[in-house]
């Protein structure tokens, strides 16, 4: 089942690019010249955007369960991803970029729409300033 679910192309991660699209940002997609491959990357500002599923990358919010079943193996692969994601964030942070986290809860839930408006706007906001790092998640 969880083999099942792709990594690219999110429906999190779609609503966001076609928002800031709309906006008239441009940007590349999963660029792999870049270490961790950002899911977007906007050379123009040298910024990049990961957006994170809570259970996938471990967030402490109530989108993320340990599952009841194999516990031990899920614990030693979110916490794998973790230490993956630190590597990553911090070679890129090495070379110059600003990042910017988006997790799952900041667009995801019942007020799904305004959600997402004010997730992209705090982006857009942050994309042509020169603050280094940015991070979205429910209040």
């Amino acid at each position: 089942m969880m083999s099942g679910i792709g990594s690219r192309n999110t429906k999190p991660e779609l609503l966001i690019r076609k928002r800031l699209f709309g906006m008239g940002f441009r940007y590349r997609i999963n660029d792999r010249k870049l270490v961790g491959s950002p899911d977007i990357v906007f050379p123009k500002f040298h910024a990049v955007i990961f957006v994170h599923g809570c259970f996938w990358h471990g967030h402490d919010c109530e989108l993320f369960k340990l599952p009841g079943t194999r516990t031990e193996f899920w614990k030693e692969k979110i916490e794998s991803n973790r230490e993956r994601d630190a590597k990553v964030l911090n070679q890129l942070r090495y070379e110059g970029w600003r990042i910017c986290i988006v997790w799952e809860c900041a667009v995801k839930g019942k007020a799904q729409v305004q959600k997402i408006e004010e997730t992209v706007n705090m982006i857009a906001d942050w994309l042509p300033g020169d603050t280094v790092w940015l991070e979205l998640k429910r209040n």
